[in-house]
């Protein structure tokens, strides 16, 4: 490997490894035209995602749903906020699945903003645009990115059949991948993310999905780089894998602005390939490691990947039994 991968980066530099072109070329022009045309965002647009157009071409696309307006502030996020969310359009789930189809993709990714205003915080309306999707074209993968459904009302936070009901709602519509991002180790959790999240309560509300569902496969994501030790993310991977997550993901956090929390520190890719094998030794189905890696970064080939895998494990599993 290249020694410029293992040079350490002061934090106020940004090392030559994420120096990447924006996104563009005919496939992406044409998918951003298929998407004004109904009104529709991505987030790797939003976010001008450097892995947009090889995302794209290998069909797989994200995209934010239930408005623009998150009823949360966490301290790493660009997401405009309010105590109220954005009105919610009725027609988004059949936009999103005809969009969908017109792209010629084969794995979507439904994320989501926290509407903690909402009775339900806003399930119902994922669960809407899974099955929009489904009928238009039953083999196509979906993954849904979501909150914790913790209700606004503090004195509701306990009140773990609503969760578990927001949670099935999601479940039920057919969801392949439900996902739901843990951030960033224990310590930082309360200076990183928004007050009302919690460490534990992302644990127990993949483990919840799994337990209501055992066929889904389960997924978790972490930002590093905001002052997390190697030892206190190992104990996030036993934590996961402890609370039942299949594939984990890791990438750099990366400052939006000068009001958002600082970079600690540019993880060089040699750490991120090391974290990945540690990731794998540890049980993940699939892990996701790198720089530039986010959240759904190239979803459909580490689903399918995964699955392969899971396959293989089983078939080693069985032939003992068969011998016998």
């Amino acid at each position: 490997m290249s020694s410029i991968h293992n040079k350490r980066v002061t934090p106020g530099q940004k090392p030559e490894w994420l120096k990447v072109p924006i996104p563009s070329g005919k496939t992406v022009a044409g998918l951003t035209r298929t998407l004004r045309e109904r009104g529709l965002h991505t987030v790797c647009e939003e976010a001008r995602c450097p892995n947009m157009g090889e995302c794209w071409d290998g069909g797989t696309a994200t995209f934010m749903v239930l408005g623009d307006t998150c009823t949360r502030g966490c301290r790493f996020c660009a997401v405009k906020t309010n105590k109220n969310g954005a009105p919610i359009d009725p027609d988004e789930p059949e936009k999103v699945a005809e969009a969908a189809v017109a792209m010629g993709l084969r794995y979507v990714v439904l994320t989501m903003v926290d509407r903690d205003d909402l009775p339900d915080g806003g399930a119902a309306h994922v669960a809407a645009t899974i099955r929009a999707i489904k009928r238009r074209q039953p083999d196509m993968l979906v993954e849904a990115l979501v909150g914790d459904w913790l209700p606004q009302d503090q004195t509701a936070r306990t009140d773990l059949a609503r969760r578990e009901r927001s949670i099935a709602t999601v479940l039920d519509a057919g969801v392949d991948v439900y996902a739901h991002n843990i951030e960033t180790v224990l310590r930082l959790t309360a200076r990183v993310r928004d007050h009302r999240c919690s460490y534990l309560g992302s644990l127990e509300t993949l483990r919840m999905a799994r337990r209501l569902r055992a066929d889904v496969v389960t997924k978790s994501s972490l930002m590093l780089g905001l002052g997390e030790s190697d030892r206190e993310i190992d104990q996030t991977m036993d934590d996961l894998r402890e609370f039942e997550v299949d594939v984990v993901t890791f990438g750099q956090y990366l400052r939006p602005t000068l009001l958002h929390l600082p970079v600690r520190e540019h993880l060089t890719p040699a750490r991120f390939q090391a974290l990945e094998e540690r990731a794998l030794a540890k049980g993940f189905l699939y892990v996701a490691s790198g720089p530039l890696v986010r959240s759904s970064y190239k979803a459909a080939e580490f689903y399918l990947a995964g699955i392969a895998r899971r396959r293989q494990a089983l078939t080693a599993a069985a032939a003992p039994a068969a011998k016998e």
